[in-house]
């Protein structure tokens, strides 16, 4: 047979030319213990910190421990997909989350993936779910209100713009509420809300949500939920995911407003992680550094310098309490991180105060820099009055008191009864000023104290169709001085008078 050298020479040639040599290198190590959500592997010496690991079946990990001969891997997925000896690869990528406008209105889980059906989320930004907070020249102190829509909140213990204001109460108080009723109140502001559901029951996220929707809430919201079937992994890494996408508005000029429900779970979950990676315990089994976990986490909260755009991410931490002891673990480090704390009491609650915010011990450190000038003159002593109104209810009731001490409980009573508010109706600031204005200037104390809520609400319906400029100006200038201040006085005299009148009528038929 007659070989032709050359043209063998040539196809071969050619063949080579067209090879494409493309050899996979990663490194890969060996499981060598799995169990309860928790995976050693060995041979992954170049590992990073918080770094991504895959493994077979779909199952990602977080490197956590790293140790001289092995690496801690906390697990996402189902840990009965893994088993000893499977090949765990290194990733070269930290923990990351999907950020941008393309999340708002969705329910994800911790890793950006959808939960609600709608399909997939295409962001084509992510952020690291760990990012160092901003040092101080980056920031500048909290000036603008945050309005909640709750008077006894936006008058008492009022919220800034980059501030951390801390919920913390027993359950079943209304903590939930409250972070609902301030998301439901930025409708027709420029903040976009993250809700973080850490460790609830997936029944209660679908309510919340639903709530959301039927106010038109989820127009400018994320929903991040790691559910008290998910994995401890990703309840713990919740917060931090829903601080990145809440930093992307921040960065970018926007204003944030960013709901940790609760922190008390997340530490619960740390805790289960640290315990079975083998870290040492400390108080109550917690590890020696879960303050930390919080403190870093809260850190990234702020107002940005003006030079950096101006945009705020403002939290509300939940913490749960047990039987009201504000002075546990988890409290107290919480307590310590924020700045002021909304306290709920279940007394308050039981005895129908709703929200049941217990104003002696609730504090906003931030103060009067976080309110409208308007709100700040009529509420200026309001929370000295409520408390001095506690003290003398509690005298009165050993024995008899003179009349000026009866016209000053009547008030109080009246005061309490202002300050209460259903649920998912939160209240323009204009109208909080009217109303308190009203009951802290005596303009209410002739009426009985199961007439307030009609008061009111007869009160905003003749404003808003007789006297519309009150309320534009103080919306508008946020003032409520002057012109406007004699306006609202006549104003309130002829409601008085025909609201007096009706009820006259009223009695006589």
């Amino acid at each position: 047979m007659d070989f032709k050298t050359d043209e063998i020479i040539s196809t071969l040639k050619k063949q080579l030319e067209s090879h494409n040599v493309s050899i996979d290198v990663s490194e890969v190590g060996e499981v060598i213990y799995i169990g309860d959500g928790v995976a050693r592997v060995s041979g992954l010496e170049n590992i990073m910190s918080s770094e991504l690991v895959e493994l077979p079946n779909g199952v990602f990990g977080m490197a956590l421990n790293l140790e001289e001969d092995s690496v801690g891997i906390v697990l996402f997925g189902d840990s009965s997909l893994v088993k000893e000896g499977d090949i765990a690869k290194r990733t070269g990528k930290i923990v990351e989350v999907p950020i941008g406008e393309e999340l708002i209105g969705r329910v994800v889980n911790p890793l950006g993936q959808p939960l609600d059906g709608k399909g997939a989320i295409n962001a084509s930004k992510s952020y690291p779910i760990e990012r160092k907070a901003l040092g101080v020249m980056q920031r500048q102190p909290v000036v603008e209100p945050l309005q909640t829509g709750l008077k006894s909140i936006d008058s008492m213990t009022p919220i800034g713009r980059g501030q951390r204001e801390l919920i913390i109460g027993d359950r079943q108080t209304g903590k939930t509420a409250i972070a609902i009723d301030a998301i439901i109140n930025q409708k027709d502001s420029d903040v976009y809300c993250i809700y973080v559901a850490i460790g609830q029951k997936a029944s209660t996220v679908a309510r919340v949500v639903g709530e959301l929707e039927k106010a038109g809430a989820m127009d400018y919201t994320i929903v991040v939920t790691a559910n008290a079937s998910d994995p401890a992994p990703m309840q713990y890494i919740a917060p931090y995911a829903g601080s990145s996408m809440g930093e992307f508005f921040r960065d970018n000029g926007k204003h944030a407003l960013i709901i940790y429900d609760d922190l008390s779970k997340q530490a619960s979950a740390y805790r289960q992680m640290s315990l079975l990676l083998r870290r040492p315990p400390g108080r109550e089994a917690y590890p020696g550094d879960v303050f930390y976990i919080h403190s870093r986490l809260l850190e990234r909260s702020s107002k940005l310098s003006d030079d950096l755009g101006g945009g705020s991410l403002t939290a509300l931490p939940v913490i749960e309490t047990q039987e009201g002891d504000v002075s546990a673990y988890i409290p107290t480090n919480v307590i310590s991180i924020t700045d002021g704390q909304i306290f709920l009491d279940t007394n308050l609650f039981n005895s129908g105060i709703r929200p049941a915010v217990d104003v002696g011990i609730s504090v906003s450190r931030v103060g009067g820099s976080a309110q409208i000038k308007a709100m700040k003159k009529v509420a200026g002593t309001l929370k000295l009055d409520l408390a001095q109104f506690r003290e003398l209810e509690a005298f009165a009731k050993f024995g008899s008191v003179d009349d000026a001490t009866l016209k000053q409980l009547k008030r109080g009573k009246i005061m309490v009864e202002i300050l209460k508010q259903k649920q998912y109706i939160p209240m323009n600031v204009s109208k909080q000023v009217v109303i308190i204005f009203a009951g802290v200037n005596g303009y209410m104390d002739d009426i009985e104290i199961n007439e307030v809520e009609q008061y009111e609400s007869s009160l905003m319906e003749y404003l808003d169709a007789n006297k519309t400029d009150i309320m534009t100006n103080i919306s508008e200038t946020g003032k409520l001085e002057g012109d406007v201040e004699n306006n609202l006085k006549n104003a309130l005299e002829e409601f008085n008078s025909t609201f007096m009148k009706t009820k006259e009528m009223t009695t006589e038929k």
